[in-house]
């Protein structure tokens, strides 16, 4: 029996609109009434799923900025930080870098320095709490990751600065413009595993659903393990399944509504 369905936002549960299927709220309210716990595992900032789902917000698992925030039930469960410093030498790398815009993604806020406004626009699609700053070195908050935003497209132009970090950091390509840095041992599948343990859920009792390749590690938690339609060719490899629709048609709840309430 499955108990514990796990869903990335973008590109997966949002059309490309950036909105829920229509069947949303009626496939989670069953799977409350199931007893299904039902999560969002996202590198979305926390405030802004706490926005999309706040008619639900006391009943649901938020894994957020990929996997180093989660809160259930109106409590922090845990926070997997950057420090200070290797933020700070990320930070650095991106100024020398061409065509890409950077944010702190802290506990209390995003933070920019560039008011750019095809970049401030983009990052308020994912980011509720947003601060501008002079420096983002001088910032003083937890820092969770440090983002990129890169129009030109992050695997043919940003990624070519911070892969040599690999050994150092999580680089993780987590969209066509976007790329972000985290802790290490910080990913949406680090972060799954440590809900299983703390509630009590096994992989046979989890199901996961993803599209691009922060998504990656998030695939081996869970026996029902799912790519969209419309995934990453590489999420598409590692899954154990893909759905038969992809995010512009519910391919989340058509899934759920097939294979749960049965």
């Amino acid at each position: 029996m499955v108990k514990l369905i796990v869903a990335d936002m973008d590109g997966t549960l949002l059309d490309e609109n950036k909105q829920l299927s229509p069947d949303f709220w009626e496939t989670e309210q069953k799977l409350f009434e199931k007893g299904v716990l039902f999560s969002v595992a996202s590198g979305r900032q926390f405030y802004n799923l706490l926005e999309v789902f706040d008619r639900i917000k006391e009943r649901t698992l938020f894994l957020a900025e990929n996997g180093t925030y989660a809160y259930y039930k109106g409590k922090e469960i845990f926070v997997n930080p950057l420090p200070k410093k290797d933020a700070v030498r990320c930070i650095k790398i991106g100024r020398k870098a061409e065509g890409i815009n950077m944010i702190l993604c802290g506990k209390n806020a995003a933070y920019l320095e560039t008011r750019d406004e095809r970049f401030v626009t983009e990052v308020k699609k994912h980011f509720s709490r947003v601060e501008f700053v002079d420096d983002l070195t001088e910032v003083d908050d937890t820092v969770l990751k440090v983002s990129i935003c890169d129009f030109r497209n992050v695997e043919k132009n940003s990624l070519k600065y911070f892969e040599h970090l690999q050994s150092d950091y999580k680089i993780a390509v987590s969209g066509a413009i976007w790329l972000d840095i985290t802790n290490l041992t910080a990913n949406k599948g680090t972060a799954i595993l440590k809900i299983q343990k703390e509630l009590g859920i096994t992989y046979d009792e989890t199901m996961v659903f993803g599209d691009y390749l922060n998504d990656l590690e998030m695939m081996e938690t869970g026996k029902y393990s799912y790519a969209m339609k419309n995934a990453h060719t590489d999420i598409l490899k590692i899954a154990g399944f893909v759905t038969a629709f992809d995010n512009n048609n519910s391919g989340v709840t058509q899934t759920i509504n097939e294979l749960v309430f049965v």
